[in-house]
């Protein structure tokens, strides 16, 4: 019986989704319950203050403009917390990539598998999301649940850089500095919580530097039912783009440090 080609990089995931096991009901509950309070408290709290006040373009609801936003940001978050802390203990702390580093499995297995098991992660975080939210009756398309994979790709984007980082990091304090300095600007300075219009000038293009931006235009657009292919086209190619540079940088960083 020949071996599957894929089966190195599946025990890799098998770790992760091990260690998952552990603690999957507080995921599931915070999966479930995070968004039921987020979208209550503040897509139709203060989401109802917004649309009596100052209602957006377009006649869209608050509720409608913020929880696709929130969608890719949950999957931002998961994304470099699994591939920022996460890797970090499995080098410096757990150091289950050391151990990991010593049997057959390459470089490139343990950074697939490690990958796979976050895309799925957030596959299944992002269809308990998009649940809700229909439970909410927050989107006008049947598209929003093609938001998921969106999603997903937006967390591989996110994930493989930081990780290429993270292998890297000596310090504890460093991922901390790097959540609080670089991951919440860009929660909140990448249209989630407000439009990208209300920013001052000089900051918007930047923002639309960002990959979260362009996850959350295209998870928005998908939910409201109002996707231009060219805007679509563009936030994909991004997307695809920079995941695709974080990938390699990965695996140059994996093969580098887990060799040495």
């Amino acid at each position: 019986m020949t071996t599957p080609a894929y089966s190195p990089a599946f025990a890799e995931f098998r770790y992760w989704g091990a260690i998952f096991a552990k603690s999957w009901r507080p995921v599931l509950v915070n999966s479930v319950v995070n968004p039921v309070l987020f979208l209550a408290g503040i897509g139709l709290g203060l989401g109802g203050l917004v649309d009596d006040r100052s209602p957006l373009d377009g006649g869209l609801s608050y509720a409608a403009f913020f929880a696709p936003g929130l969608l890719a940001a949950a999957a931002m978050q998961t994304a470099v917390v699994e591939g920022g802390q996460a890797v970090f203990n499995a080098v410096r702390t757990r150091r289950s990539y050391r151990v990991a580093a010593y049997t057959p499995l390459q470089p490139h297995d343990i950074l697939h598998g490690h990958l796979l098991f976050i895309a799925v992660r957030i596959l299944l975080s992002s269809a308990v999301f998009v649940a809700v939210m229909y439970a909410f009756a927050i989107p006008a398309s049947p598209g929003a649940a093609l938001a998921v994979p969106v999603a997903v790709l937006l967390g591989v984007t996110c994930a493989a850089p930081t990780a290429a980082w993270a292998i890297t990091v000596q310090q504890p304090s460093v991922i901390g500095n790097f959540s609080r300095f670089v991951v919440m600007p860009l929660y909140l300075f990448s249209a989630t919580f407000f439009p990208v219009e209300v920013m001052p000038g000089w900051l918007q293009p930047l923002v639309y530097l960002s990959p979260l931006w362009h996850g959350a235009r295209l998870c928005r657009d998908l939910s409201v039912g109002t996707v231009n292919p060219l805007d679509a086209g563009v936030d994909l190619a991004l997307l695809a783009l920079t995941a695709l540079a974080g990938y390699l940088a990965a695996r140059r960083s994996y093969r580098r440090h887990l060799h040495s």
